[in-house]
């Protein structure tokens, strides 16, 4: 994934402050989009896109912590590096608790914003190519019959065509047609892909695999 998909968002109601800060992170060669509120950060801004967000934390409506809180509501995984000049120790922890790269207090050294920001776009995308991964093995299993995926999940966990037969009360021949047909559409040689394809499935829809 090239640098040009990547935009960095800054949220912060200094609108000097962020001008500022965007022609820093401009520097790097990405785009940077600032916003004034939470509120329009919500409306306007392509969360799709990797990147971070750039967030202070005291802003009236809605505050950064409540920006956050939302995001994390909508299971939105962009990185958050929140740059306040009123945080303390707690607030820092509870932002961190809640997923946040980084809180850094203002004014923060230059060179120590970039280097986080460089932090938190490897992050986000790497966190976004596992995403694309994932969603084209759905996308592949999704392929498969019932049947189909019934077989390719009891292969995943160790059993053989007989013992496969014998659980769903069906021929082996069955079992092996149907199996050829599962492994072929989800592009896996061997059981033991089969099992890795399942489990990356599994970690990945339980939230345990980041």
């Amino acid at each position: 994934m090239s640098d040009t998909t990547v935009l960095i968002r800054i949220v912060d109601d200094d609108e000097e402050f962020a001008a500022s800060q965007k022609m820093l992170i401009e520097s790097l060669g990405w785009e940077v989009v600032t916003y004034s509120s939470a509120t329009e950060f919500l409306a306007e801004d392509a969360l799709e896109r990797p990147g971070c967000l750039i967030l202070d934390v005291r802003m009236p409506v809605m505050t950064g912590l409540e920006l956050q809180q939302e995001l994390e509501k909508r299971a939105c995984p962009l990185p958050i590096i929140f740059l306040s000049a009123h945080g303390d120790i707690d607030m820092a922890v509870h932002t961190m608790r809640h997923g946040a790269a980084d809180f850094l207090q203002k004014p923060v050294e230059p060179q120590r914003l970039l280097t986080q920001v460089t932090k938190a776009v490897a992050a986000s995308i790497r966190q976004t190519n596992e995403y694309d991964e994932l969603q084209k093995l759905v996308e592949r299993i999704d392929k498969l019959s019932n049947r189909e995926r019934e077989i390719a999940k009891l292969v995943s966990q160790g059993l053989r065509n007989k013992e496969i037969a014998r659980k769903l009360g069906i021929e082996e021949t069955t079992v092996k047609m149907h199996r050829a047909n599962a492994m072929a559409k989800l592009a896996a040689n061997t059981s033991a892909e089969l099992t890795r394809l399942f489990t990356i499935l599994e970690l990945k829809q339980n939230g345990k695999l980041s």
